[in-house]
């Protein structure tokens, strides 16, 4: 420690969750309560500077639904420094949330923010459990600096308590916090959390006390003479009679100096007195060098429904929206960048670290699901619409001289990367607008009889393709015109299954259903059931074991997988952030139990079968949890078991192989009746490896298999963000989820992937007894996945196609007319090894494209693309900033590197 003399930087704040431990509104209305006595203290205390808004934007914004007419003094106090704004708009979980989630909540931070005045420059993460490896270069690419964070690197046991060891990381509370590109950011530790300067006595005796106390914990790990004491905590009241706690500290230690601070004056004192090395921390922060018992991974895993409307949510606006509105702008439509605005923050108001998580009281998940509800209905709109424009731009004369009455619809792929996809659409024939003085029943009648559902299926070239069809008969529908009042219609409706040929990136292609009453759709040019629990394309073959156990050969490695998609189940007497199972509990698995296997469908585009198995599993835990939960046990010392009576759980595994398909599809269906416990499925990889590769936030982070020596805690439970991965040189098996964002790699011998598709526990936990019945997930639940194998070296191939699983492809029907546009058509081509791509949206101030892309491998490469803009393009940010220098086609991509690129 520095013997200059000691500055105490006091920095006021209120951490605050929007909800928690009690539903939104009521933390709402003592976010009111706080921010007036707030407001009343600037007002009366010239001597009180200045307060921390917690890094989040919408404080402001919640403040002001209620009062309105004082934005006005809001933006003088943030003018003046007395009141911080942004940088982020909600304190996220880094982990739950994806990558462009997380650049969004950067963006409309800083773009509310600008609302009041100065952008708070603070990389603030005061509580995210576990922090994103890729945080520097996502800072620095938004002009931050500086990193402020709570969890991840020291030994942080229960309640934030601070340990010693020779394993932690820093010595400091500063350190140096470098990405894998290398960019690199100064990174403050709350070493002695952020309440370490709350509820500061006046009274000279306890002040006395309070600070020897204090000093000497902050002195203990700052690096410089310049200390950090943080005056609040989770919704902490201001503290009104700060200045006269100040005074009688200034006398009490007149060798200090202690200042009523702030974090941009506090972070340039200790910028300028730092000792001359500091320790360097690479990438992700995630406690694992700690005993692993708080490391809160296990959130991952509650409420897995939260987690599947989470990952539609984010999936429909930044993988199908925001592209489609970009290339409908292109054709002439306004980017509705208001609407885009709205609908990503009535998500983001579901991705505090506290929401996100699951580890919050009932209440608050059903107002969740209504604000996923919410912004996916707008996105949907948004699809809908930018669909429509773009197809009604191409020219699909060609198919009128194929048949009477043809139905053009255009298929899109936002996925960013080319493949085929199994598609199911409804093609509307020959409506019958009416009006309101005519008889609705003679109206249907009249549709139905001119009417069949006969017919077959063209692609753009007038080649029939092969499908299934289903006549839906004639069903109401109608228009809302932009100039008119609503036009209500009937038609024939025909549904179509069938497997598209490959679909451009961002890009699409044109089919049509042709009506012939002497024509059948034809389904069975083929058969990918090559026995009768044997599925086979011309990549992969997988057959279904008695017990539903699964091998899988990959025919491109000749690699062959075996003991595949077994079922765990486990109890579990945790919380919502921890799983603990229950001391002597022996797992139940599907293995070695007979399964009912059939086929349930056949198709030559795609094969199904259907494997249905029952465990008998404990009803609950025994009746010791709940005197241990009303008790507060410690999670660890908890002695309760599973029940000795049991209830079934039936599970409804359909493996599905498509034609052109490099993985198979899984949907696992099962009834929960049970609480307490926890359902994981498994995958055997085999692969000789002491790492596997995690999905992650702008990259896929290579993690330790086996734990550090300090860990304790027998689950080793972890993050992903879409998909696992484990490989070596000449094997490899990727695991990509819907919205499944837990799993763990087990020391068994064989790097078998778990991955958690269900938890069920009944209380909140942390500082308290919040019972939470309704995060046991009892009722029907429906998972999906998808099994990838792949070669080892081309593992990124593999990436690639677990980002295209969760993609929907969308359909938009059209007429027969001209237009400007092909029946098919690429609008972002581009190439690039070991480049994952990302986003493409469309700039507000510039109205230029943007795309990104991420390098996620530790070699330096380059996307070659090519856009019909034509404007010529430039390297931009996260930020969307112009003036970066031009792109030629060749864009150099760096290590781990996150690339922008605005297109004019």
């Amino acid at each position: 420690m520095n013997t200059q003399r000691r500055v105490i930087h006091v920095i006021s704040h209120t951490h605050w969750d929007r909800e928690w431990y009690m539903p939104y509104e009521a933390h709402h209305v003592k976010l009111v309560q706080t921010m007036d006595a707030l407001l009343d203290t600037f007002a009366t205390d010239p001597e009180f500077k200045s307060f921390y808004l917690d890094g989040q934007s919408i404080v402001l914004e919640d403040y002001l639904q209620i009062y309105p007419e004082r934005r006005e003094l809001l933006q003088q106090y943030v003018k003046e420094g007395k009141l911080s704004a942004g940088p982020w708009y909600v304190l996220q979980d880094e982990f739950l949330t994806s990558s462009e989630a997380n650049v969004r909540n950067m963006q409309i931070g800083h773009r509310d923010a600008k609302g009041f005045g100065p952008v708070s420059k603070v990389g603030y993460f005061p509580d995210s459990f576990g922090n994103m490896g890729q945080a520097a270069q996502l800072l620095r690419q938004a002009g931050i600096d500086n990193a402020v964070f709570g969890r991840g690197v020291k030994a942080t046991g229960f309640n934030n308590s601070v340990g010693d060891g020779a394993s932690l990381e820093s010595p400091f509370s500063e350190l140096v916090w470098e990405a894998p590109d290398g960019s690199q950011v100064l990174g403050v530790l709350f070493a002695n959390w952020y309440n370490n300067g709350m509820e500061i006595p006046v009274d000279p005796t306890e002040a006395k006390a309070y600070w020897d106390h204090r000093i000497a914990s902050a002195s203990r790990y700052a690096s410089t003479p310049h200390l950090l004491l943080m005056n609040g905590c989770d919704h902490q009241p201001v503290q009104t009679n700060l200045s006269e706690a100040l005074r009688v500290a200034r006398e009490l230690y007149p060798e200090h100096e202690f200042i009523h601070s702030n974090f941009d004056d506090y972070m340039k004192a200790v910028q300028v007195s730092l000792p001359p090395k500091l320790s360097l921390t690479r990438g992700e922060l995630r406690g694992q060098k700690t005993d692993g018992l708080f490391t809160l991974a296990n959130t991952a895993s509650a409420r897995v429904s939260i987690k599947q409307l989470n990952q539609q949510n984010q999936t429909l606006l930044e993988k199908v929206a925001e592209p489609l509105a970009t290339i409908a702008n292109g054709q002439g439509k306004a980017y509705p960048h208001a609407l885009f605005v709205y609908a990503w923050k009535t998500l983001m108001q579901n991705h505090p670290h506290d929401s996100i998580c699951g580890c919050s009281v009932d209440e608050v998940y059903r107002e969740m699901e209504i604000r996923f509800a919410k912004s996916m209905e707008v996105a949907k709109a948004i699809v809908i619409e930018s669909a429509k424009a773009v197809g009604d731009g191409v020219d699909t004369s060609a198919f009128e001289a194929i048949g009477t009455g043809a139905a053009p619809f255009v298929v899109f792929n936002t996925s960013g990367y080319e493949g085929s996809s199994v598609v199911t659409v409804d093609v509307e024939l020959s409506r019958r607008y009416f009006k309101q003085s005519e008889n609705p029943v003679a109206v249907a009648e009249e549709v139905r009889s001119r009417t069949h559902g006969a017919g077959y299926l063209v692609n753009e070239r007038g080649v029939r393709v092969a499908c299934s069809s289903e006549d839906l008969g004639v069903r109401f529908g109608y228009d809302l015109p932009d100039d008119k009042f609503r036009q209500p219609y009937y038609c024939r409706t025909v549904r179509l299954t069938f497997e598209t040929d490959a679909l451009p990136g961002i890009g699409y292609a044109t089919y049509a259903w042709v009506p012939d009453a002497g024509s059948e759709a034809s389904a069975e040019t083929g058969s990918l059931l090559t026995g009768d629990s044997t599925l086979e394309n011309e990549l992969l073959k997988l057959t279904v074991a008695s017990d539903g156990g699964m091998t899988l050969l990959d025919k491109r490695s000749g690699q062959s997988f075996a003991g595949l998609g077994h079922y765990e189940n486990t109890g579990d007497v945790g919380n919502e952030y921890i799983f603990v199972q229950p001391k002597g509990d022996v797992p139940i698995t599907t293995h070695g139990r007979a399964a009912d296997i059939r086929v349930v469908e056949n198709t030559s585009y795609r094969a199904t079968l259907e494997i249905v198995q029952t465990l008998d599993i404990p009803v609950s835990a025994d009746e010791r949890l709940a005197e241990e939960m009303n008790t507060m046990t410690f999670i660890y010392d908890r002695n309760a078991g599973r029940a000795t009576e049991t209830v079934p759980l039936r599970i409804v595994t359909r493996v599905s192989l498509e034609r052109g398909g490099k993985g198979v599809r899984v949907n696992s269906t099962y009834d929960n009746k049970s609480t307490d416990h926890r359902l994981r499925v498994l995958y055997p990889t085999d692969v000789n490896a002491t790492t596997h590769f995690a999905d992650s936030i702008f990259e896929v982070a290579e993690r330790e298999t086996k734990p550090s020596a300090e860990w304790r805690n027998p689950c080793n439970a972890q993050h992903m963000s879409n998909f696992i991965d484990v490989h070596e040189a000449k094997r490899g098996l990727t695991i990509a989820g819907k919205g499944l964002n837990e799993y763990e790699v087990l020391l068994d011998g064989r790097n078998t992937i778990a991955v958690t598709v269900l938890r069920s526990v009944g209380e909140l936990g942390d500082w308290g007894v919040f019972p939470t019945p309704e995060a046991q997930c009892l009722g029907v639940n429906t998972v999906e996945w998808m099994i990838i194998p792949h070669a080892g070296r081309d593992r990124v191939d593999a990436y690639r196609e677990a980002h295209r699983f969760p993609v929907p492809v969308t359909v938009s029907q059209t007429g027969i007319h001209a237009g400007t546009l092909p029946l098919s058509y690429s609008f972002l081509q581009w190439q690039g090894d070991g480049v994952l791509f990302s986003s493409l949206k469309t700039n507000e101030e510039r109205g230029d494209w943007m795309a990104r892309w991420y390098n996620v491998t530790g070699q330096a490469g380059e996307v070659r693309l090519s856009s019909p803009q034509g404007g010529g393009s430039y390297v931009s940010n996260i930020m969307e900033d112009a003036g970066g220098i031009a792109v030629d086609g060749r864009l150099p991509v760096g290590k781990y590197e996150i690339v922008t690129v605005g297109l004019r």
